[in-house]
């Protein structure tokens, strides 16, 4: 006789990009196996395809984690590692007082939220008449990105989010553009227009959480941020 399967609790999650209510259920050993033997490989990209399909199969394949914003992605990771493994994790930080004291404080993940700033705007202006429409990144974008240098994994960034170049009244849509032709725009810029660009990419919705912590050889206390995934799950 067969053994019955065991029932999965579902809770509810709020999609930051659209504000959807989906659901979504823990993930279960045979999924977090796959995971770990994809972080025991240390390739990024089997370590994102892992999280890919895990985030597919764990929401009932009611978000797209191939194609969603990656801040949609880590969110709902995020929701699924403190259901499934535990809500508190401990990270180790650089105590701010000192800038080199490192001690490990417990965060509550399940609090995480993913915030949008005032200022940000996926539209950046580089003239009166020039303008840059950009997408968010995805989960794929980051699969080669190990061992790339900042600049170069910058203008990697900015070539695949970029949706659409405004000169004017004339509109030119990501297919009608060459990797080149993106790069020579790019290099075109002046340094202030380049950081209008980075300004897009840093105030983008992220994972954002303010901790409290205490140097454990001077006492004094400091607050730190902490952004994106990485910051929760090291």
């Amino acid at each position: 006789m067969a053994l019955p399967k065991l029932e999965t609790k579902t809770y509810t999650l709020t999609l930051p990009s659209t504000g959807e209510e989906i659901k979504y259920r823990p993930f279960l050993m045979k999924e977090q196996k796959i995971l770990l033997m994809a972080q025991e490989s240390e390739k990024d990209g089997e370590v994102i395809d892992a999280m890919t399909q895990l985030i597919t199969d764990c929401t009932f394949e009611k978000v797209d984690a191939k194609n969603c914003p990656l801040f949609d992605a880590e969110y709902i990771f995020l929701k699924l590692r403190s259901k499934s493994v535990g809500e508190k994790v401990e990270v180790s930080v650089i105590c701010p007082d000192d800038e080199e004291t490192r001690t490990d404080v417990s965060v509550d993940i399940s609090k995480i939220e993913c915030n949008m700033l005032d200022d940000h705007s996926n539209i950046v202006n580089i003239t009166d008449t020039v303008k840059i429409v950009f997408k968010y990144p995805i989960l794929s974008n980051f699969k080669s990105t190990k061992n790339t240098k900042e600049t170069e994994m910058m203008f990697k960034m900015i070539h695949d989010c970029v949706q659409e170049i405004h000169y004017g009244e004339d509109v030119y849509n990501k297919i009608d553009m060459s990797e080149k032709d993106i790069n020579d725009f790019v290099e075109s810029l002046s340094t202030e227009q380049f950081k209008n660009i980075g300004k897009f990419f840093e105030t983008m919705p992220k994972l954002r959480h303010v901790i409290q912590v205490t140097n454990p050889k001077t006492k004094v206390k400091g607050e730190i941020l902490l952004e994106g995934l990485q910051s929760f799950l090291v």
